[in-house]
């Protein structure tokens, strides 16, 4: 395993870690799920990344018992608060309340005394930012989180709320973004901002919700047991990318990854890492083995002929607009 910095803090994360999202207390039994963070603790990831909103909050707690034991010191425990966690109106949302609320039951299914980062899930438009930071604020310097980070936020927003974070003394080092061959709308602004100001990327869905895989041909039906069959581990999400030009163009990138030496998901994962503003790919799994192969993309250097090549096949199905990156304009 390979580490690299979180933005410009001191903080090392491993350049693959480990997600949660629509696996643990969903689509995966918890034998199964605590198998997968075995696997990936046994191949040197040390950064897990989960959600008080993930499978009703679920997730935290199967995410919990499975590093129970584990040297807390050794890991980078990360966790998101925005989405609703219960059916009352303050149940959502980046208000002071339920921040203050939120950390507290996320620390509890967590099994520890604080996180490594607290990151905001989405921006909130509905609260003002410096309440929203001021809550972030208590929360750092009462221990209970050590940095700071956002989600799927804005270039303006993040640079707002990286003013404030200077201001209250706190770290604000990390942005979390979808980010892959297929949608880049982070590149125009997000990532020249994020470099200017020292925040790094943690991206999500480097394999475009499983598309890059090469797994679903064109013309055909998605293989059984797929995502884009399964309603609860997102189908609706994988949808947009199932069209027959988009995966014909998935599959002339089989002999560009068969040339660099590396499977298609390796491919994908590599590829984001090739982004010096990317500090991690967050990879989830429902079996070991899934593990044991993404990992592998740790440390790989894709050419410039190579990227050139990846870039001509992609590029008129690739989704670049800023203006994709966007939270609810009301709470959920």
């Amino acid at each position: 395993m390979e580490f690299r910095h979180l933005g410009r803090s001191g903080l090392l994360v491993s350049e693959i870690s480990y997600g949660n999202w629509i696996t643990h207390g969903s689509q995966v039994e918890e034998e199964a799920a605590t198998a997968c963070v075995r696997a990936a603790l046994d191949t040197g990831i040390t950064t897990f990344d989960t959600a008080d909103v993930y499978a009703g909050t679920k997730a935290e707690e199967v995410l919990g018992r499975a590093l129970k034991g584990e040297r807390r010191e050794g890991l980078e425990i990360f966790t998101k608060v925005y989405w609703p966690t219960g059916p009352g109106r303050n149940d959502r949302g980046l208000s002071r309340k339920h921040i203050m609320e939120s950390i507290n039951g996320s620390l509890r299914r967590l099994q520890t005394d604080y996180v490594d980062l607290y990151q905001a899930h989405r921006y909130d438009y509905s609260t003002p930012l410096e309440e929203t930071m001021e809550a972030f604020a208590d929360i750092v310097h009462s221990g209970k989180a050590h940095y700071i980070g956002v989600s799927e936020w804005k270039a303006s927003q993040i640079r707002q709320a990286h003013a404030l974070a200077r201001e209250l003394r706190i770290p604000l080092v990390s942005n979390q973004p979808q980010y892959s061959m297929l949608w880049r709308v982070i590149e125009a602004e997000v990532i020249p901002t994020s470099e200017e100001l020292g925040v790094g990327q943690i991206v999500w869905s480097p394999m475009a919700q499983g598309v890059l895989s090469g797994k679903y041909l064109p013309g055909q039906p998605p293989p059984a047991g797929s995502r884009a069959t399964d309603e609860k581990s997102g189908a609706g999400f994988i949808a947009s990318w199932l069209s027959d030009d988009v995966l014909t163009r998935v599959q002339r990138l089989k002999p560009l990854a068969e040339q660099a030496g590396l499977t298609m998901p390796q491919f994908a994962i590599a590829w984001v890492l090739q982004n010096p503003n990317v500090s991690s790919a967050i990879v989830g799994a429902s079996r070991p083995e899934q593990v044991h192969d993404n990992v592998k993309a740790a440390g790989v250097k894709l050419d410039a002929d190579l990227l050139k090549a990846i870039d001509e096949i992609v590029e008129p199905v690739t989704e670049r607009d800023p203006a994709k990156t966007e939270s609810p304009a009301q709470r959920p």
